[in-house]
């Protein structure tokens, strides 16, 4: 590859590392409500009877810049170093699958190349995410993980992030930032295959005659987006639970041991806890993620060319 090919693959990386940022904070406000419903579910789904009984309490009892959009910021320092790292990544893993697969243009690959490319990307976005996710993580779970130790005042103490963080570092060191990460790249391989599949296979069937990928408009784009967001959770929903315990409860051992031991002592609808407003929220915030990136794509593609 000669000079002008290195430059111009550093471009769409560093276009696709834009788009991606752009779509992680869309994503972020979309859904972040929701989300926060999910984590309470997944970590303590005794307390609650449902998505409804846990929104209407989170919203009665902490509001919603502390409760629904509690852990905003790491959500969003979160999705933006994981969106901007997968999809430069994912870019440059679907240049290797045109190399391999001798093909000349990336909308010429077919699904599984295209959901190959998501699976490997998913790897090194997945050591952006892990500490981020943490932090915001236990902020959303922050109230129900000290109704089960109250200070010797009686009262609860809510930390920000970045006090939390300090908390974390002191404790257990830089890695235990990273608690959870072996379980959080098991999550997000096969999940991002899934992903990065179903969405190129929904384009793909959502392209009229005559036209590609790239000309089926917004409506279609965030269904297509939408499509990718709910196949991903269902077949990641399990590990998820998982990461999540392990992270705000701090369990310890291998996913496929904690999921035996959830399964057994709760049942397997523990391991769907939160599933719902999960699915709920996914529909818009992936329709909105895939939306920003491919219009913010196109925008600079057009302003660097």
């Amino acid at each position: 590859m000669g000079p002008q090919g290195s430059s111009g693959s550093l471009k769409d990386a560093a276009i696709d590392f834009s788009a991606g940022s752009l779509g992680g904070v869309g994503l972020v406000y979309v859904g972040q409500p929701l989300d926060t419903i999910k984590v309470k579910m997944q970590t303590f789904p005794h307390l609650y009877r449902g998505m409804v009984d846990c929104f209407r309490q989170t919203l009665m009892k902490e509001g919603i810049s502390k409760g629904l959009y509690a852990g905003t910021v790491p959500a969003i320092v979160a999705n933006v170093a994981e969106n901007s790292v997968l999809f430069a990544a994912y870019g440059t893993c679907q240049k290797a699958m045109m190399m391999l697969t001798k093909k000349e243009k990336a909308e010429d690959l077919s699904t599984l190349a295209n959901a190959s490319a998501g699976f490997f990307a998913a790897f090194f976005s997945s050591f952006t995410l892990c500490p981020t996710e943490l932090i915001k993580c236990r902020l959303q779970a922050m109230r129900e993980v000290q109704m089960q130790s109250v200070t010797k005042s009686g009262h609860h103490q809510m930390i920000g992030p970045w006090k939390l963080t300090q908390n974390i570092i002191q404790q257990e060191g830089v890695l235990g930032l990273f608690r959870g990460l072996g379980t959080t790249i098991a999550r997000e391989m096969p999940g991002y295959f899934f992903f990065f599949g179903g969405y190129e296979a929904t384009r793909g069937l959502l392209t009229p005659a005559g036209k590609t990928k790239d000309e089926i408009g917004p409506l279609r784009t965030m269904i297509a987006g939408a499509v990718g967001g709910i196949v991903f959770w269902i077949v990641i929903f399990p590990a998820d639970v998982v990461k999540s315990r392990i992270q705000v409860s701090r369990l310890s051992g291998s996913l496929l041991s904690i999921m035996v031991q959830i399964f057994k002592e709760e049942g397997y609808q523990a391991l769907y806890s939160g599933l719902q407003p999960t699915l709920v929220r996914t529909i818009p915030a992936t329709a909105t993620l895939f939306l920003l990136y491919e219009t913010t794509k196109k925008v600079l593609h057009k302003l660097c060319d």
